[in-house]
C-alpha cells in the first residue's frame, strides 16, 4: 500500500517513519533515497522532509556514497540503557523547542493515575510556570492536565477527579465538573488545549497530545501573559515537532 502524499499529523508521520526505518534496517549496508522511494512507492521529493527529520534526530545516518543507514539514536534506544537514552533524547528535543518558540517547554505523561512533568526546558528568556499548586492536583486547570485528561476515557477522568477535587485557582478556573467534562469531550485532538490564566494569573499555556500505544503524554508551552499573542504559533510549532518525541516513545 502506497503512502498518502499529504501533510501528515504527527501520529501518521511516525507510522510512516517507522516503515521507512524498517526498510533502511532491512538493507543493513545502506540504501539510497531512490531505492526507498521505489520500495515505499513515494516520490523522492515527498520523502525528503521525513528523511531530513530522521537525520536531524539521529535515527538515520548518511554514508559517504549518500546511502542511508540506521543512526545512533535508533541504536541507543535498542540497548539496555534505553531509559537514559530516551531521557537524553527528550531533553535534547525540549531544548531545541525552547529555543525555537522562545518559551518554556514541557514533556508530561499520565502515570499511575497522576499527572507527571517528566522534563522541561526553560531559561532566562523562557521562564517556566511557577508551580504554586501541585500539578497533580490541578489537572482541571492546567493545559497539561486537561490535555492528558482528554486522552482518558470517562471512567479514567472520574477516577482522577474523585482523588483530586476541582478547586478554584483563579477567577477563570472551571470548577463545575459537568462543564469541565463537556469541554474535554469537545476538545479536537488536532487543536492545542489552552490554559488562559486558569492555573495561574499572569501565565498562559498550551498543550498538544503525544500518544503512542497506551502511553498518555503531551508537549506543552507556557509564557507570561504579555506574550500571549505568541501562544497559538508556539503551540502549532510543538504540534509540528511532536513526531520525534512520538518516535522515541515508539521504540
Amino acid at each position: 500500500m502506497a503512502l498518502e502524499h499529504r501533510r501528515m499529523a504527527p501520529a501518521y508521520a511516525v507510522q510512516y517513519a517507522m516503515r521507512l526505518l524498517e526498510t533502511v534496517d532491512r538493507h543493513g549496508c545502506g540504501v539510497s533515497g531512490e531505492q526507498l522511494s521505489r520500495e515505499l512507492r513515494v516520490p523522492v521529493g515527498d520523502l525528503a522532509p521525513l528523511l531530513t527529520m530522521l537525520r536531524r534526530e539521529g535515527y538515520l545516518s548518511v554514508l559517504p556514497d549518500g546511502a542511508f543507514v540506521v543512526g545512533e539514536s535508533l541504536l541507543l534506544l535498542g540497548t539496555t540503557n534505553r531509559k537514559q537514552a530516551l531521557a537524553d533524547k527528550i531533553k535534547g528535543i525540549l531544548n531545541r523547542l525552547r529555543d525555537e518558540v522562545g518559551a518554556a517547554v514541557y514533556f508530561s505523561r499520565y502515570d499511575d493515575g497522576e499527572v507527571r512533568i517528566v522534563d522541561y526546558a526553560d531559561g532566562p528568556a523562557a521562564p517556566r510556570v511557577n508551580e504554586w499548586v501541585d500539578f497533580r492536583s490541578a489537572a482541571h486547570a492546567s493545559a497539561v492536565g486537561k490535555c492528558l485528561l482528554t486522552q482518558l476515557d470517562q471512567d479514567g477522568r472520574r477516577d482522577h477527579l474523585s482523588r483530586h477535587k476541582v478547586a478554584r485557582l483563579t477567577s477563570k478556573t472551571i470548577t463545575n465538573e459537568k462543564v469541565l467534562f463537556t469541554k474535554l469531550d469537545s476538545q479536537p485532538a488536532t487543536v492545542p488545549t489552552l490554559d488562559l490564566q486558569e492555573y495561574a494569573v499572569g501565565t498562559v499555556c498550551a498543550a498538544v497530545p503525544v500518544t503512542v500505544g497506551s502511553a498518555v503524554c503531551c508537549l506543552a508551552v507556557s509564557m507570561p501573559l504579555d506574550r500571549a499573542h505568541r501562544l497559538r504559533a508556539a503551540a502549532d510549532t510543538l504540534n509540528k515537532r511532536a513526531a520525534p518525541v512520538l518516535l522515541s516513545l515508539a521504540f
